[in-house]
């Protein structure tokens, strides 16, 4: 494998359709994957989006070093209803060194083991039906991930007075606390923007900070 910066390459473990999403969703946003399942045809699915797919029968840690798993920034281990090789898993990926580990979970008390080993921990069911609910109650809410620690990335439709301004004009990070991590315009999305961009109507900003800075954000964009 050829060098990569951590912080721009990810892992992924257990490619159903937790896993394969997000894939998908990495390398689109640019990003290189490390992603492996024991099932071929899973694997075979998501070469289409990265160079680095691997059918791995057994998850031991020399298996995972093999890949190249452990020069991750980020791993998500996706291995929900399997929790005693959920809770190995991750418990290998940790030894790894891994800085960031994320691990699915399918019930508070899977949560729980997981969380005590040091993982970040999602529940993507549950997080679907949130995010559904809050797509009911924001009609401007376009998308949702949850994080833990009450934070959270929001997709949202720039509008009201924040049209014709600047990015440095709102200066968002210092009046509400959060950051803006991506600017979407006319289908295509930007990562790199500078201080001075101006927004148009229908503006899209992907925003990471606290659940409750961004309610104030939201609203604040809507007046």
């Amino acid at each position: 494998m050829k060098k990569i910066d951590p912080s721009n390459l990810y892992g992924v473990i257990g490619l159903g359709r937790f896993g394969a999403a997000l894939v998908k969703t990495l390398a689109e946003a640019g990003k290189e994957v490390i992603a492996i399942d024991k099932n071929e045809e899973r694997v075979r699915e998501v070469r289409a989006y990265t160079d680095y797919a691997f059918v791995v029968d057994n998850l031991s840690e020399t298996a995972l070093k093999e890949t190249g798993m452990q020069n991750c920034g980020t791993v998500t281990v996706c291995i929900g209803e399997q929790i005693d090789m959920s809770i190995l898993t991750t418990m290998l990926v940790i030894k790894l060194g891994v800085p960031n580990v994320i691990a699915k979970a399918t019930n508070e008390v899977h949560g729980e083991v997981l969380k005590r080993m040091g993982a970040t921990v999602v529940y993507p069911e549950a997080d679907m039906a949130v995010r559904i609910g809050r797509r009911l109650i924001y009609g401007n809410l376009l998308d949702y991930v949850a994080l833990a620690g009450g934070v959270e990335v929001r997709r949202i439709t720039v509008g009201g007075h924040a049209v014709g301004r600047s990015i440095q004009e709102l200066d968002v990070r210092k009046v509400f606390g959060i950051n803006i991590v991506a600017v979407e315009r006319d289908g295509r999305t930007d990562v790199e923007f500078p201080a001075s961009y101006r927004f148009s109507q229908g503006d899209t900003v992907a925003v990471i900070g606290k659940i409750d800075k961004i309610d104030r954000f939201e609203k604040e964009l809507q007046d």
